[in-house]
């Protein structure tokens, strides 16, 4: 069992943050690897990206909104309730190397995986830009957390309520316009804003890395649930993953294989509220 020390709802009750004990996991995990959980004795595995870890507390952090039947039952979690399991470290680190300069492209709560990483890229040495979009101002967060991490940190929102307006594409275009020195764009949010970032990166000949959210049950490269196509090739994100070349990831049979049960979702999470 793993207890919950800390709870905090960060964007209108809808993206959760969970402090978790679980000592072991946080002295081995990596950024860019996950977890998987399940809350109680007849609830689903889902997996969640570590966005931060405390190793000598023996805490990781997750984030995550909620969106389908098992993260509303983990919205209705307190601090001192426990988890019944969390395996972890799953999935290959992030390589985080001295290179010069990256640029750190999240979006929604992939900005959770998105601060983890660029944490690592900046313990690494480089010069680490960032650029976070959302929905509006309410759906932001962990500004104040990238802003202590990046040398240069740009905000987007879709309707301009905060930061600049517009998607996180634009930012980035400018900066591959007027900058040579950019080794590396890392991109992590919802899958179209993954792709869009890739076909602008392709046009500049930067390399792009993204995390990519595939559908998966054990996260051992078991069951195959979470094949994705990479270079015309299968590959298991739980085990090859989750980190992938953008240029070489079919974003669109990504796009389908996870818009496979969104009926079933919308119809387990209403069965539960009822």
């Amino acid at each position: 069992m793993f207890q919950i020390v800390r709870k905090q709802e960060m964007a209108a009750g809808t993206i959760i943050r969970f402090d978790i004990s679980a000592p072991k996991i946080a002295k081995k995990i990596k950024a860019g690897q996950f977890i998987i959980l399940r809350v109680n004795e007849t609830g689903e595995r889902i997996p969640l990206t570590v966005a931060d870890k405390d190793e000598f507390a023996g805490i990781i952090t997750i984030i995550f909104q909620v969106v389908g039947k098992t993260t509303a039952l983990m919205r209705s979690l307190n601090e001192g309730d426990l988890i019944k399991d969390v395996v972890g470290p799953l999935g290959r680190p992030a390589e985080a190397e001295k290179i010069g300069t990256v640029v750190m492209v999240g979006g929604g709560t992939g900005v959770a995986i998105l601060h983890h990483v660029a944490k690592a890229f900046k313990e690494a040495g480089n010069y680490v830009i960032g650029i976070m979009g959302a929905k509006d101002k309410e759906m932001l967060i962990l500004e104040n957390e990238m802003k202590q991490i990046c040398d240069e940190l740009i905000i987007t929102t879709d309707d301009g309520s905060y930061g600049e307006r517009g998607f996180v594409t634009q930012p980035l275009e400018k900066y591959l316009g007027e900058r040579d020195d950019i080794k590396l764009v890392h991109a992590i949010g919802p899958i179209i804003m993954m792709k869009n970032v890739v076909k602008l990166t392709d046009k500049f000949k930067v390399k792009t890395m993204v995390s990519l959210n595939p559908i998966m049950i054990d996260g051992t490269g078991m069951c195959g649930g979470c094949r994705v196509k990479v270079n015309n090739e299968t590959r298991f994100c739980c085990v090859d993953g989750p980190d992938f070349d953008g240029s070489k990831v079919d974003f669109d049979e990504l796009i389908n294989r996870n818009s496979l049960y969104i009926k079933e979702e919308k119809d387990s999470l209403l069965f539960s509220i009822r």
